[in-house]
């Protein structure tokens, strides 16, 4: 003979009741047997928690029970067929709700995260994606998230990984040099629209950090990863100086001081100088200072060393005469 669940305690009643209309209110029609299946009560205690629910509300600006300020339900499904269908929500249908535009920005976002492999198949995703489309105060907007051409690599990096080999790749620095290397993937991160690997470096002898779309060529080799996450400590920030880094002394503005802070060296001593930030950054060659430079326009001086002033000035009058000799050979079209 089956055991019967025990009757519910106080504490344990209550949290029945909290879960079971929110529970009711995602499934809009269940029957008394799958609710009771749901949530291990007998089905007599589920008719009773629904009964109690249909005479729960919120009374009107008179303090008194009106029509519509009371649960309702569908009672003869209810009590011919034992289907449970709300038919009136209190409180919790004036609760805020994302806007269409809100839940269209929500759900670019999961759709994102299904198309990378870790992903890839999960209907934990999907419901949710489905969740806030139902419970937006209006239709979300028709969009569509296209794959990238890292999707391919972020799978080798998941097989190797799993599979417990090292990775191999063709990699392009930040000084435009090619090499192979053969790397024991620690961690995969994004920042802004960009991934990255941070992985033991066998050519190195370190950990170093990779971006994705620098990789070519990679596959999983036959050797065994040698170095793993929990044998190296990881610090938060995602780019991590070395010894042979350049110090440059900078001005910046205050608004995007904090934009820097992967860069800044370890203990850094802040002045303000006419307005703005002086401090100091590690860069691993004055190729990287201009990237990072041209990424905050006006927002960032470059104070000293001279020769780094003057590979951003080269850098800067370049890209400028590239505009002159545009906007002089679109004139003399015109003519």
């Amino acid at each position: 003979m089956a055991e019967r669940p025990s009757p519910l305690k106080a504490q344990d009643k209550l949290a029945f009741l909290l879960s079971l209309v929110p529970f009711l209110m995602e499934h809009e029609r269940i029957s008394v047997q799958d609710a009771a299946d749901h949530f291990g009560v007998t089905p007599q205690q589920v008719r009773d928690a629904v009964e109690l629910i249909a005479v729960s509300g919120i009374p009107g600006e008179t303090g008194q029970y009106q029509h519509g300020d009371l649960f309702d339900l569908a009672w003869d499904d209810f009590e011919e067929n034992d289907q449970i269908v709300l038919t009136n929500l209190v409180a919790i249908d004036d609760a805020p709700r994302f806007s269409g535009r809100e839940a269209a920005a929500l759900i670019a976002g999961l759709q994102y995260l299904s198309a990378l492999p870790e992903n890839a198949d999960r209907t934990a995703i999907a419901t949710l994606m489905a969740k806030l489309a139902r419970g937006a105060s209006g239709p979300p907007s028709q969009f569509a998230v296209g794959g990238s051409e890292s999707d391919g690599t972020l799978a080798l990096i998941r097989e190797s990984v799993a599979s417990g080999l090292q990775l191999e790749f063709d990699y392009v620095n930040s000084r435009g040099e090619h090499e192979r290397r053969r790397v024991d993937p620690l961690r995969i991160e994004s920042m802004d629209a960009d991934w990255y690997l941070r992985g033991w470096c066998h050519l190195r002898e370190a950990v170093r950090t990779f971006r994705i779309d620098r990789i070519g060529n990679p596959r999983v080799t036959t050797a065994p990863i040698t170095t793993h996450a929990a044998d190296v400590q990881l610090s938060d920030a995602l780019f991590e100086g070395s010894e042979n880094d350049l110090v440059v002394t900078i001005d910046v503005a205050p608004a995007a001081a904090s934009l820097l802070a992967d860069y800044l060296t370890d203990g850094a001593r802040s002045t303000i100088v006419d307005g703005r930030t002086r401090t100091t950054l590690r860069v691993s060659h004055y190729h990287g200072l201009k990237r990072l430079v041209g990424g905050l326009p006006g927002m960032v001086t470059v104070v000293e060393p001279a020769d780094a002033r003057q590979a951003v000035a080269e850098w800067a009058a370049a890209g400028a005469a590239q505009y002159d000799s545009t906007a002089h050979s679109t004139t003399g079209a015109a003519h």
